[in-house]
């Protein structure tokens, strides 16, 4: 078992709610989540804006911290843990963000950001590991002298997953990745990471509101609604036969486009 939650809660403070004096109220996002993932799955969570998907992801790699309940992670709980003692975990568990012009440093070179993390960890030869790490992604080695601004959203968005796998994490945590791509694209990157999981044995969460992406790409779906699980089941399971009715209304109300001839 590589992750297990229980009872996971989580509050953060209320923006728009911030009065002159004190602390804002908190507003819980995640209400009692309990649920595990398995070596080398492909688990889709799924929901409605506001329904706790991404703040959950965050919290799971534990850029933020559960304010009740646990997370273990390959056996060692690191819901409480700070960031020294975190630090040497991270780089078994990576994340790649929704929006690649935001999460890449603009001022730095493709090869530099792929290599920041490889020397935060003290791989000696970045060179090389960041030329194989453009590889895997389907990039040619000379897009490292580029800069993000000079790519498309797909190239920018494979140097996200490049600077992810470049550490040979156990995890990926994936959030929204493709939500700004054309269809196409999206297509190209969902293969790609299914063929990282095929070959390097990863785990992947992939967070996302579309459930076309979720169907081709996950083996099991977690439902979000309202910071609580809905329902948990096997893809195939969950379309065929949907047993809450927020999952069927979200069937009924987002389009399953046809990406045969887009897919491999």
């Amino acid at each position: 078992m590589l992750y297990r939650v229980n009872d996971l809660h989580l509050s953060l403070p209320d923006q728009t709610r911030k009065p002159l004096l004190g602390a804002a109220p908190r507003i819980e996002i995640l209400r009692g989540l309990n649920f595990e993932i398995e070596q080398g799955e492909v688990l889709g969570i799924v929901g409605g804006s506001g329904s706790g998907k991404s703040t959950l992801g965050r919290a799971m790699v534990r850029l933020l911290e559960p304010t009740g309940g646990t997370i273990a992670f390959d056996g060692q709980d690191i819901t409480h843990m700070d960031e020294a003692a975190l630090r040497p975990m991270r780089r078994q568990f990576q994340m790649i963000f929704q929006d690649p012009l935001s999460s890449l440093n603009p001022r730095r070179r493709v090869g530099g950001i792929i290599a920041g993390p490889l020397r935060l960890y003290g791989v000696e030869d970045t060179t090389r590991a960041v030329g194989d790490a453009l590889d895997h992604v389907g990039l040619p080695r000379a897009f490292a002298r580029r800069y993000p601004h000079e790519l498309s959203g797909g190239q920018r968005q494979r140097v996200g997953i490049a600077r992810a796998i470049a550490l040979r994490p156990e995890f990926i945590l994936a959030d929204e990745i493709v939500s700004g791509l054309d269809v196409s694209s999206q297509a190209q990157v969902l293969n790609l990471l299914g063929g990282l999981v095929r070959e390097f044995g990863l785990t992947l969460a992939f967070i996302s509101h579309d459930l076309s992406v979720i169907r081709r790409l996950c083996t099991r779906i977690m439902v979000l609604h309202e910071g609580r699980i809905v329902e948990m089941a096997e893809t195939a399971e969950l379309f065929a036969n949907p047993k809450a009715a927020y999952t069927r209304s979200l069937l009924e109300a987002i389009p399953l486009p046809d990406l045969e001839q887009v897919w491999d």
